[in-house]
């Protein structure tokens, strides 16, 4: 794993937080919420990935 990876997550959770502040002081909480869940896809979606190596390489560790 690069350490690039946790720094593209950490800008997405500031850019994340940074619109929802936004979009909440403009009165549109629904937007406001939608973009949060967005933004929690896209780095599950980038996690899933990195997880899933983890598994096999435990596997290949411990010969299951």
């Amino acid at each position: 794993m690069d350490i690039s990876v946790v720094f593209q997550i950490a800008a997405v959770g500031i850019l994340v937080a940074v619109l929802n502040q936004v979009l909440t002081r403009a009165g549109r909480e629904e937007q406001a919420m939608i973009t949060t869940l967005a933004g929690l896809l896209v780095v599950l979606f980038w996690v899933i990935r990195y997880v899933s190596e983890l598994f096999v390489e435990v596997q290949v560790i411990f010969n299951l």
